[in-house]
């Protein structure tokens, strides 16, 4: 089966972000770094790609220049296993960057983030909808998602 390797285009800080990310999350690492050459379009010896990846997710951080930049149409989910997870991720992936609603945050890249309980898919789904729906009523109101409080949410009466 053929990888998909996520692309990611940066101005010119892809190896910043990568080194970053790389930081953030566990078993991740550099793998190789190419520069651009005489022929450009980059300043030759500038870096061109970043190959990294994140808990053995491969990516490419791509210094194209400034005519593309990120939005909210693309975003990395990440399922977290507790409210410890929850408040790591969010507070090193929100520093310098944009808290948004219902768990979404920009980091200081621009790239968009959803930090989110894996125990979210499952109050989502409950067989009682009355349930899923205080949940997630919960949910609309909070930016970093507390898991405890979407619990609670959803077993109000």
């Amino acid at each position: 089966m053929p990888r998909i390797t996520p692309n990611l285009w940066f101005d010119t800080q892809g190896q910043e972000a990568a080194e970053f990310y790389v930081s953030v999350f566990p078993n991740s690492k550099i793998r190789n770094i190419s520069y651009y050459g005489e022929e450009g379009p980059g300043k030759a010896g500038t870096v061109l790609t970043v190959d990294f990846v994140l808990d053995g997710q491969g990516y490419l951080a791509i210094n194209g220049g400034p005519q593309f930049t990120f939005d909210e149409a693309v975003s990395f989910a990440i399922d977290c296993a507790d409210q410890a997870e929850i408040d790591y991720y969010w507070d090193k992936l929100s520093e310098g960057g944009e808290e948004g609603p219902c768990g979404w945050l920009k980091d200081r890249y621009g790239l968009s983030w959803q930090v989110v309980p894996a125990a979210m898919a499952e109050l989502m789904a409950d067989p009682d909808q009355s349930r899923a729906q205080r949940a997630m009523k919960a949910m609309f109101g909070m930016k970093k998602l507390d898991i405890a409080a979407l619990r609670a949410a959803a077993d109000e009466a």
